[in-house]
């Protein structure tokens, strides 16, 4: 069962500032007018003082939290070489408009999803989730994939082979895969891809006929990691509503399986999503 911090956090600050605000206007005065009388200091019910003191950090997690900036950790190496296992990364929550928290409800709108952004979204499948992709079709666009190679409205996205990819830790796994430099639509990011695979992983049928058209309000994205990664070749679009943000910069890497303590790629901290 997925945790819904998003509604702890509003179901937290409701409680603890609904606390604090019936006491200073119920209680508070009659507590300070009995202890004037009396000569007596009076200290607030345990409960009071531990809701005046968690009720601005939880206000201002919620607000930093839904407004402006999000932490994720990358669970899969579905975005290779781009995101590795362990990546924790910051999403930009005001670069697609502003949405109320738990309804999810835009009621600013700031910006638009272009191609080449990389976004967090709700599995369209559980609407729950959280997933990473990279947005290769926008409302109207018509996607297809074939020979490793993306093309958007009939035009193949160019590549520069790199050579062949070094995993490490988690990513062992895609030593041998063929590097490359991705242009879509002007925006430059390196993919992998297993040569000798077919291009849509098993299962997969949206692109099974060949194209697909973006219809309104919905997006197409592929993970960087072409050969291993669910994406909307196989589940298809993910509508609007499920967008989360777009992740903008790794903060921390903590990988496992990787050699030494602590197991952190100092070199990814700070890095620029591109």
């Amino acid at each position: 069962m997925n945790f819904d911090f998003p509604a702890f956090l509003v179901l937290a600050s409701a409680v603890t500032g609904g606390i604090w605000l019936v006491d200073a206007l119920a209680f508070a005065p009659k507590r300070r007018a009995g202890a004037a009388a009396a000569s007596v200091v009076r200290r607030e019910p345990m409960l009071v003082e531990y809701a005046r003191s968690f009720f601005p950090v939880i206000l201002i997690v919620l607000l930093l939290r839904s407004f402006l900036v999000e932490p994720f950790r990358i669970p899969s190496n579905s975005m290779m070489p781009t995101l590795l296992t362990g990546d924790f990364i910051l999403v930009n929550k005001f670069a697609y408009g502003l949405r109320l928290p738990v309804l999810n409800t835009k009621f600013l709108p700031i910006g638009e999803p272009r191609h080449g952004d990389v976004v967090v979204f709700k599995y369209p499948v559980d609407g729950k989730t959280d997933y990473i992709k990279r947005i290769v079709g926008v409302p109207g666009d018509q996607v297809s994939y074939r020979d490793k190679t993306i093309y958007l409205n009939g035009k193949p996205q160019g590549q520069v082979p790199i050579g062949l990819y070094t995993g490490v830790a988690s990513g062992a796994g895609m030593t041998g895969a063929r590097d490359a430099l991705e242009t879509l639509d002007g925006v430059e990011h390196h993919t992998l891809a297993v040569p000798g695979r077919p291009d849509l992983p098993p299962g997969c049928r949206v692109l099974a006929l060949g194209s697909v058209t973006v219809p309104p309000g919905h997006y197409f994205v592929m993970g960087d990691n072409r050969d291993n990664s669910n994406d909307s070749r196989c589940w298809g679009f993910v509508p609007e509503g499920n967008l989360v943000g777009k992740a903008f910069a790794i903060w921390m890497h903590w990988d496992g399986e990787r050699t030494g303590f602590p197991p952190i790629a100092w070199g990814r901290l700070g890095h620029l999503i591109q």
